[in-house]
């Protein structure tokens, strides 16, 4: 049976979230720690789970318009992600065009983002939340 995890053992931005974020979040880490043992691997498993149908919004996820990956990393091939380190911390880029993410751009005050391609503007959101 899967050791019950208290409120107050949430990440922050998951303590912040709907209840639904939580419950994925929390089932897949216990999976992942009777897969993987406790630590880094079974934590990032759960965030990849969550990702799938939710985006990092601010300080809290919120639920996506459409699930799947929100990251063009996801795509690829799992050797091709071991290789490339790059995510873009939550923020769906696959799930919004250029436009959108510039007017999230906008409203945090990123600056220099009109000269930004969708990947810079997608990292730039993520530093700024």
């Amino acid at each position: 049976m899967a050791k019950k995890i208290e409120p107050s053992e949430l990440p922050a931005t998951l303590r912040r979230s709907p209840a639904k974020a939580q419950r994925t979040w929390k089932e897949t880490l216990d999976s992942a720690e009777e897969t993987y043992g406790k630590g880094e691997r079974a934590s990032r498993t759960a965030f990849s789970s969550l990702k799938h149908s939710f985006e990092k919004v601010g300080d809290h996820w919120e639920p996506k318009d459409e699930k799947g990956p929100s990251d063009p990393k996801d795509l690829s091939s799992s050797a091709a992600k071991r290789r490339s380190g790059k995510t873009h911390g939550g923020v769906d880029v696959v799930g919004h065009t250029k436009a959108e993410l510039y007017q999230w751009a906008n409203s945090l005050g990123v600056k220099g983002r009109s000269a930004m391609s969708k990947s810079e503007l997608a990292e730039a959101i993520a530093k700024k939340q």
